[in-house]
């Protein structure tokens, strides 16, 4: 293709946008509107026969909303069908959901304010731990019987099977010994597994026989600490199996593929079921010991709902009894607690046996104080004051069941009860532990008196105000007693010499001090926890606590200028010496302040308070920070730095971020959002000032701008700076500062040779060609209002800008390249005209400087000559069979660009049109669609004032047909 003069077409912009909105049509909506109820009509189908043979129809309209897919259903649900007809296998897996909500059913007199066991479970066996050895006593079983022969007699199998556990009770014993708190709990969970496989293979009497096993080790004490963990694991078993257990007998309910409804009664259950049912029972009264005999009974008692409607009220007090026969306390509360448990899961309505075990154990509460306790724990080597909170998981739990929802009568007579009793020290913290918040808020200083009174020699009094510190976090006291609640908690919390006592306490009253309280006994009380925990850097085993304190602290105080007025909250802070729990600490305090300050800050203590904050986080990043870490605190550094407005105080303004950009210098996100914040008080400082105090106000401008020309080159990423240069240039053109956007926008064009061929976005390498494309865009959107320089030449910068483009390596298979040349044709055909587009108030763009003058357009139009050569060069290049459609697309793409910016009655320009539009049909690689389309807007466009050229253009472009 020879080469081609440009001539661009002037343009009417006004016009342009005239022709270009929307014809107002006026709409009559009557009565319709779209956010009225749409009328439907629901045709039913009533079919007489499976056949067919005759079927009506009615039709009936209604406002209502029915649902569109109910009209094509002849009123059999097609899925019922096929369970209808579904096995029963299949049938028996589909009822697992109606069981889930039939358990539900089955608690609901439980709600949401009751703390499951669930909860409970991981805190125990986190803190009942031992170093000591533990031991397992396995008693296997011979093998015996296990080769008899078959036989179909009901009774011969309920005697084999009793022969079985005879059998298992008389066999080999196997111990295993020395073993760690790890390996015990392995091999539990194996037993755990074991019971589950047993099961599945059918061997249900082995099953039963892991279950006897695991029971029967809650009757050793021998490691005592390791207690109430080795309760919660062997209860696992005994839940599994008492699961298994009543699915099994369930799943025989079903009778006819009928299922049992959701509140069945025993008549609803089949005889078969009941059998069953019996012969398990039979089988565990069978059990010659009493505490296994007492946990698998209780693990199964669900199962009488099977049987009689007062099977389970009348088995509860039964099983209350049995446990008076446990000799051990320790044993017997943990017995009393399982059996609350499942009576609260399977028949929470049934209140007596829960209170019942209540009475029976403060009953039996002096044996915990008498010689057999006195001599076990004299074998172990362990403390009373080690030995009583292992009564508390047990007790706490018996005592949440009995007083949830239990009227006030009932509680105040229990805590009487409690009173009576001597070092009662135990039953008052399960009293605090597990009754309602209200009740011992309201009771706050019957509880302080009771307290006083306890002999402290077993349990310690800090532990007794602990609970009740816990409480008051919950619900608030009288208002006239709080005062003085405070002051004599705090003598005794005061007295602790042991830190960990002390912290443990004050950690729980700081919440109670913050919430009812001003900064001046929020002060005394961090002075106090500073004075305690100083010494011999007790902190550093208390971090977790101190953590909870500053929370507690900063979640009550939302107004910064108080919390940091508080004279002992710095140096509190200081006691987290450890770097990655302070910055946790100053991570938490800033999410504090995003989240509750509302209003802008120039308050000198918050910002000096904050900035040490922020600066202690930006200092613990290093090389092996991760990326999500760095991304978490530059997001809270930049809220802080969002935060801060010193008004129309810029120069202060200013100075800050100044201050910012030397303090957090090591993350980019910050830096980044600096520039954005200085760039954007320069744009408000000459909105406010509207001209006042011009020269300090183009001073000001002027270091705003040098702020941002200094700070872009020390970030990493490629693109990062190049947006940056363009925004800052744009906003110092914006602020008539013409010689600092000419160095931000040459800067930019210099760093383009830098761009590499692929980046990383989110950790994935890309190619980085069309972000190049996409930015070039924008800087040429912004050119098209740079002015001149007086000193360099005509349209210097669009010039640089191509020669970086031709040197430029770009992909070999990408038309990127020609892309951007398109764009620029579009700038220069936009320079070319009489008045641009858009301007920048008080800046004078080439429109305005050069008035149209002829040499300015001369060379305008070779630089358009020089672009439309190398688009056409590149053309050529495409002449290959893989990239005809490619030559094709962009033929048609340069073709737009003659039609919307070139002057059509210039014979040379008019002829290339026709040229590329017959390359862009060639091959056959053209829409035709869009072909049709093309030709249909040139002939529209023809019709307009001063375009009746296009009508013989259009003469000239014929369509290719396919065949």
């Amino acid at each position: 293709m020879a080469a081609f003069p440009w001539h661009s077409r002037n343009r009417n912009y006004k016009a342009e946008f005239a022709s270009c909105r929307l014809e107002a049509v006026p709409l009559e909506f009557g009565d319709y509107h779209p956010l009225k109820p749409i009328t439907v009509t629901e045709t039913k189908t009533k079919r007489v026969s499976r056949k067919g043979s005759t079927s009506s129809t009615s039709s009936s309209s209604s406002s209502s909303m029915v649902d569109p897919l109910s009209s094509v259903l002849d009123g059999t649900d097609p899925l019922s069908m096929f369970a209808a007809t579904a096995d029963p296998a299949t049938m028996a897996a589909s009822l697992d959901s109606s069981r889930k909500k039939r358990d539900r059913d089955d608690n609901s007199f439980v709600g949401s304010d009751f703390e499951p066991w669930a909860n409970k479970r991981g805190e125990i066996l986190a803190r009942y731990t031992t170093t000591e050895k533990l031991s397992i006593n396995l008693f296997m079983g011979s093998e015996k019987g296990k080769a008899g022969t078959a036989t179909s007699a009901m009774s011969e199998k309920v005697r084999t099977r009793l022969e079985e556990l005879d059998d298992f009770e008389e066999g080999s014993q196997k111990e295993l010994l020395n073993l760690t708190q790890q390996d015990y709990v392995n091999r539990i969970e194996e037993l755990n597994q074991s019971l589950k496989d047993a099961w599945a293979s059918d061997q249900k009497v082995k099953a039963l026989k892991i279950v006897i096993q695991c029971s029967k080790l809650l009757s050793d004490t021998s490691v005592i600490q390791f207690y109430p963990s080795k309760f919660v694991l062997i209860t696992d078993i005994l839940d599994t199996f008492g699961k298994l257990v009543y699915e099994r007998i369930f799943s025989m309910c079903m009778d006819n593929r009928s299922v049992l409804p959701d509140h069945f009664s025993p008549e609803n259950v089949n005889d078969t079921a009941k059998e069953t049912c019996l012969n398990w029972f039979f089988k565990i009264a069978s059990i010659r010991e009493l505490i296994p005999r007492f946990y698998v009974e209780a693990s199964i008692l669900k199962c009488n709902k099977f049987l009689s409607k007062m099977g389970i009220s009348e088995c509860l007090p039964r099983l209350t009894c049995m446990i008076r026969g446990i000799g051990d306390p320790l044993v017997s509360v943990y017995a009393r607690a399982y059996l609350c448990r499942v009576g609260m899961e399977v028949a929470p309505h049934l209140k007596e046996s829960l209170n019942k075990n209540f009475f029976d154990f403060l009953l039996t509460f002096k044996q915990i104080h008498g010689d057999m306790v006195q001599n076990q724990l004299v074998v172990q080597g362990v403390e009373l004051s080690s030995y009583l909170p292992l009564y508390s998981p047990a007790m706490d739990w018996i005592f949440q069941c009995i007083s949830y929802h239990a009227p006030e009568a009932l509680l105040t007579e229990m805590m009487e009860r409690c009173k009576k009793l001597g070092n009662n020290a135990l039953l008052l913290n399960s009293v605090m532990s597990a009754f309602r918040a209200e009740f011992i808020a309201t009771r706050s200083m019957d509880f302080i008196g009771m307290i006083k009174e306890c002999d402290e020699s077993g349990f310690p009094k800090h532990l007794l105000f602990r609970s009740l510190g816990l409480n008051l976090a919950l619900a608030d006291p009288p208002e006239s007693d709080r005062l003085q609640i405070l002051n004599e908690a705090w003598k005794v919390i005061t007295k602790l010499k042991n830190p960990q006592d002390y912290i443990n306490c004050a950690e729980v009253w700081v919440e109670y001090t913050c919430k009812h309280f001003t900064k001046r006994e929020v002060n005394t009380v961090l002075a106090d926890v500073i004075k305690h925990m100083t010494p011999d850097r007790a902190f550093e085993d208390s971090y977790p606590q101190l953590q909870l304190i500053i929370k507690k602290v900063i979640n009550h105080f939302h107004d910064f200028s108080v919390l940091f007025s508080v004279e002992k909250f710095l140096p509190f802070l200081d006691m987290f010496q450890k770097e990655s729990v302070r910055v946790e600490v100053c991570k938490c305090i800033m999410e504090a302040f995003i989240k509750h300050q509302q209003e802008p800050t120039k308050d000198p203590v918050i910002l000096n308070a904050l900035l040490h904050v922020c600066k202690t986080m930006h200092d613990s990043v290093n090389a092996l920070t991760l990326e999500d870490e760095k991304r978490m605190l530059a997001y809270l550094i930049n809220g802080f730095i969002k935060m801060v407005s010193f008004g129309r105080d810029f120069e202060q303004q200013l100075s800050f971020y100044v201050e910012s950009r030397s303090m957090f210098c090591n993350l980019e996100p910050v830096l980044v959002q600096l520039i954005h914040s200085v760039n954007r008080l320069a744009m408000e400082t000459r909105k406010v000032m509207k001209g006042n105090h011009s020269r300090k106000t183009a001073a000001f401008v002027r270091a705003c701008v040098a702020y941002c020309f200094i700070t872009i080159p020390s970030l990493t990423g490629i693109f990062t700076r190049l947006n940056l240069y363009l925004h800052s240039g744009q906003v110092a053109l914006a602020n008539q500062c013409l010689s600092q956007a000419d160095a931000f926008f040459k800067a930019a064009i210099s760093l383009i040779p830098e761009v590499p061929k692929m980046i990383n976005i989110d950790g994935k390498m890309r190619p980085s060609e069309s972000f190049l494309l996409e930015f070039l865009r924008n800087f040429f959107s912004t050119l098209l209002i740079v002015p001149d320089h007086p000193e360099h030449g005509v349209l210097f910068l669009v010039r640089e800008l191509l020669n970086v483009i031709q040197d430029y390596t770009w992909e070999d298979n990408s038309d990127d390249k020609i892309h951007v040349y398109t764009c620029v044709l579009h700038l220069l055909s936009a320079m070319s005209q009489e008045s641009y587009l858009y301007h920048i108030d008080k800046v004078d763009s080439n429109d305005s400087l050069y008035g149209g003058d002829s040499k300015f357009l001369a060379e305008n139009n070779k630089l358009c000559e020089t672009v439309m050569a190398q688009i056409l060069e590149h053309l050529k290049t495409l002449a290959k069979d893989e990239a005809l459609k490619r030559q094709s697309s962009l033929g048609l793409s340069f073709f737009n660009s003659i039609l919307a910016h070139g002057d059509l009655r210039n014979n040379k320009l008019n002829q290339l049109s026709v040229n590329l539009w017959h390359l862009a049909q060639r091959h056959g690689c053209a829409d035709t669609r869009t072909m049709v389309k093309t030709l249909e807007y040139i002939k529209k466009r023809s019709k307009q004032p001063d375009m009746s050229h296009l009508t013989e253009l259009a003469l000239r472009l014929p369509l290719q047909t396919r065949t």
